[in-house]
């Protein structure tokens, strides 16, 4: 309904630009595999780079006939191996519950507050120390997955464990995805508390099937008939459902001991990879936790067949009898469970499915958590490339089975990672509600009315030259820059988004790395308040920076002058396109900087909508129009004195076609002026109305720099 309109950028005189000024972490400080880095310098010296990051996993070793702990072993008793390369054990500790000290408050923060503001209800903060031997269970309900039954199933099991198998050395802590991502119960080991606010997710005042949930249960699909396709809302649901999981993951990072997450689901449908970058961010996140996810399937034990259940509407065509619906419904069915279940193994935890019974899950828990051996290491590997490194662990003793994760991701820089993790990145950014300051850019909007209800807005970000790594590449100075942006309406909205690759290829003549770099788009929409946020990337570091600016569109129907916003440009470029920026041909660039040189043009663009038209003298034939009779100039003002003033400018017609308006015009040629800050004061005048506007803005005069070329447009506009 909001049309992006048109997007086109150029390379502006170097001017001066200003620098722009979701979850809270539960927890800080994620373990990081250790490597150094000698690099030489232009100046011949050596700079040394290191990486601490230390890759921990957990050990449980077990008697290979008993299946009882093995206890008393030893560091050098284990040989870690990555990839089929040994590491050298850096850290090693042994920790079990038995030697868990009782705590003498009832709860431990160790989760934020929740983002909905209700807050943790934790109230005492526990020392590290007092963590150490206990375990540490996250009790995560997916609500928007869950059917009320399935929610009730899952209550009833959850409150059977904390009231019967909870034990003194347990910490457990409550997360839920409704519509938000809350922490309903921060770790404690207070019984009663947590079985009252389990029992508040079925509960009359629980958000119980949340609005907008869907069931994952047997679908049944007709194989010889219409399916509508569910695979983007699928995609963004479970990208939302494991965005979760890894912000609760990155929120415990802090926390160095073992750690597990009872996940329950009414399963995730993933639809090929396009989930595949969210997936794996979860499970790297969970496992630089320390992390382990036991995945609860809370359906139960389901009973699939041709013609589906009582959740589903009757079946017609062929498909009951030729074996496709059944097989529809069993793919579907495995297709729920299959995320699930690489969010465990990937994680050293356990998925359970088909069950109507969800305590094996709990005893699970607390088996796998009651005694293990945390090993950790630096890698030998230095590179950052995002691959999965497989890893071994050998005992020199025999008879002992070991119990470990298989692996993980290496930490990716930017160069490594690939295109899904790349398009994350600039999600999370956009979303995210601290801003991106690696790099520097500027952003402002304009406004011109279309018709009564709706106007044209084109939004301008510029980026200094010297902050993009441009590269050789043949005869020309090359770079890639990612664009993506959106606009918000008052009730929070996405109304409008702009997402574009820009690939620069410039001759060296126009020196871009003195200059700024422009990227215009726009938006057709209403009048009202707005928030607009843009997050720009540059493709050979992938250093990231954000703006965020509101615009109001004013209801003009009350307003005696009705004018646009006022464009100032140093750059007009030829144009086929019919926006209100192109006059005759010529584009207008906005200069939003208001920095301007003295061998440059200041140009001035603006428009007055519903002129006043005074009736026809009374000796004038029969049939004349009535005139308008619009003034206008441009004062130019330094301290207290006027020291410039263009020559009145009058409009006697409209000269926009279809919309009532006049498009005015100045040119002001900055040579006679000295170098400086000045106030520049527009006049505007409907002598027929009677009515007026003196709008003030700053602008900047810098000395003429000859050497450097005048402006070039880096590409020309397009329309979209």
């Amino acid at each position: 309904m909001f049309d992006r309109m048109q997007k086109s950028f150029a390379v502006l005189a170097a001017l001066a630009i200003m620098t722009p000024s979701s979850l809270p972490a539960i927890a800080q400080n994620s373990p990081q595999p250790a490597y150094a880095q000698v690099s030489t310098t232009q100046e011949g010296g050596f700079v040394l780079k290191t990486n601490a990051e230390l890759v921990l996993t957990n050990v449980v070793a077990r008697d290979a006939k008993t299946g009882e702990f093995v206890h008393g072993l030893k560091q050098s008793d284990f040989t870690v191996y990555e990839n089929g390369k040994p590491q050298q054990i850096t850290t090693f500790d042994y920790q079990s519950v038995e030697m868990a000290k009782p705590l003498n408050e009832a709860t431990i923060n160790g989760l934020a507050a929740s983002p909905t503001g209700s807050g943790s209800k934790a109230v005492v903060v526990a020392k590290p120390e007092d963590l150490r031997n206990h375990r540490l269970i996250v009790m995560f309900f997916d609500l928007t997955s869950m059917q009320p039954e399935d929610l009730d199933r899952s209550v009833e099991a959850a409150q059977a464990f904390l009231r019967t198998k909870m034990q003194p050395a347990d910490l457990v802590a409550l997360v839920s995805l409704g519509d938000t991502l809350t922490v309903d119960q921060d770790f404690t080991a207070d019984k009663n508390a947590l079985i009252n606010e389990v029992g508040v997710y079925n509960g009359t005042e629980g958000q119980g099937f949340a609005q907008g949930a869907t069931s994952n249960s047997n679908q049944v699909e007709d194989t010889t008939g219409y399916t509508p396709d569910e695979s983007e809302y699928n995609d963004i649901n479970t990208d939302r459902e494991l965005f979760a999981l890894r912000a609760v993951s990155k929120s415990l990072e802090r926390i160095t001991e073992k750690k597990s997450l009872l996940y329950f689901s009414g399963g995730i449908s993933r639809d090929g990879i396009e989930n595949q970058a969210s997936l794996r961010a979860a499970i790297n996140a969970a496992v630089r936790a320390n992390l382990a996810i036991y995945s609860v399937d809370t359906r139960g034990l389901q009973v699939i067949t041709s013609t589906g259940d009582a959740s589903t509407g009757s079946l017609r065509g062929s498909g009951a009898y030729n074996g496709g619906a059944l097989l529809n419904n069993m793919n579907s069915n495995f297709a729920s469970q299959e995320v699930m279940a690489t969010l465990s193994s990937d994680t050293g935890g356990k998925a359970f499915f088909d069950s109507n019974d969800f305590a094996p899950a709990f005893a699970q828990v607390q088996r796998d958590t009651s005694a293990y051996y945390a090993v950790g290491f630096h890698s030998t590997n230095p590179a950052r490339d995002g691959k999965y490194r497989k890893l071994t662990i050998k005992i020199n003793r025999p008879g002992i089975k070991l119990e470990y994760r298989p692996g993980y991701y290496a930490p990716a820089d930017f160069k490594h990672s690939g295109h899904e993790d790349r398009e994350r990145e600039l999600d999370e950014q956009l979303a995210s509600d601290l801003p991106a300051t690696d790099m520097a850019m500027y952003l402002d909007a304009l406004y011109f009315r279309l018709d009564e209800n709706r106007f044209y807005v084109p939004v301008s970000i510029i980026v200094p030259g010297s902050q993009i790594p441009f590269v050789k590449g043949g005869d020309k100075d090359k770079a890639t820059l990612d664009i993506i942006g959106e606009v918000i309406d008052e009730v929070k909205r996405t109304i409008g988004s702009a997402r574009q690759t820009v690939k620069l290829n410039l001759d060296p003549s126009l020196q871009a790395r003195q200059r700024n770099i422009e990227y215009t788009t726009s938006f057709n929409l209403p009048p009202g308040k707005y928030h607009l946020k843009f997050v720009v990337r540059e493709n050979q570091t992938g250093r990231m920076g954000s703006f965020e600016a509101d615009i109001t569109l004013p209801d003009m129907k009350k307003t005696p002058l009705k004018m646009s916003s006022i464009v100032l440009a140093s750059l007009r470029q030829p144009s086929k396109q019919n926006t209100p920026l192109v006059r005759e041909g010529e584009e207008y660039v906005p200069n939003i900087s208001h920095v301007f040189r003295q061998d440059q043009h200041l140009y001035l663009l603006y428009e007055v909508y519903d002129p006043t038209r005074a009736k026809p003298a009374e000796n004038q034939p029969k049939g004349t129009k009535a005139g308008i009779n619009l003034l206008s100039s441009l004062e130019l003002i330094q301290g207290s004195v006027k020291v410039y003033e263009t020559p009145l400018v009058q409009a006697k017609a409209t000269n926009v076609d279809g919309r009532d308006a006049v498009s005015m015009e100045l040119d002001v040629p900055l040579n006679g002026l000295k170098p400086g800050p000045y106030v520049c004061q527009l006049n505007v005048v409907d002598d027929a109305g009677g009515s007026f506007a003196f709008p003030r803005f700053a602008v900047l005069v810098r000395e003429a720099a000859l050497s450097v070329p005048a402006a070039i447009p880096a590409a020309a506009p397009s329309s979209h």
